[in-house]
């Protein structure tokens, strides 16, 4: 009820705007309430980001669950098919909204997509700039979901999910796995020469 009341405060107001108070009004409680829960409104912002974006913190397992060809299309359906869900994609349109106009809320953000999600994705690719290619793959992923589902630009808005997938998947599977020692590419050892 409170966590509930915290996403729609923050989605309406932004973080910002937001206050413990106006949280503990929307939810029916008393505001020392919510600082014994939860604390400030930093602790609230992080636990409202938590529970909302529980879904995507499965796509780790998602990324394990098959041959590693397959990694691309399978993470971007999974982080796609998160946006779809209009039960999930409220919560993280507040979210998203939050963390772009504030230091802090980003902050939380970050701190929870980099420890629960990326961190992860990493540890089970098993090469050296293991992180480098997990937040590359995340860029493409956020950067699609952006664009599709908060901005929201034709014709990519309204094209369907699986022109999508058949189209961002391979690059997000070349940011995950590809040889990154081929000749010609910057960084290998045909550029020093």
């Amino acid at each position: 009820m409170i966590l509930d009341a915290a996403r729609a405060q923050f989605s309406e107001r932004g973080y910002e705007k937001a206050s413990v108070r106006s949280i503990a009004k929307a939810a029916g409680v008393d505001s020392a309430l919510v600082h014994h829960y939860f604390g400030t409104k930093e602790q609230v912002f992080a636990a409202a980001v938590e529970v909302a974006f529980a879904p995507a913190f499965q796509a780790p397992g998602a990324v394990e669950a098959g041959p590693p060809e397959e990694l691309g299309e399978r993470l971007t359906r999974f982080i796609l098919g998160v946006w779809e869900n209009p039960e999930t994609r409220a919560p993280l349109l507040a979210i998203v909204r939050s963390a772009v106009n504030n230091e802090t809320a980003a902050a939380v953000f970050r701190d929870l997509v980099t420890g629960q999600v990326l961190s992860r994705i990493a540890r089970g690719l098993d090469l050296p700039d293991a992180e480098l290619r997990a937040g590359l793959a995340a860029a493409q992923l956020v950067g699609t979901a952006m664009l599709r589902y908060v901005i929201k630009v034709e014709p990519l808005a309204s094209v369907d999910l699986e022109q999508i997938v058949a189209r961002v998947a391979p690059v997000v599977q070349g940011h995950l796995t590809a040889d990154r020692t081929r000749p010609g590419r910057p960084g290998t050892a045909d550029q020093a020469r």
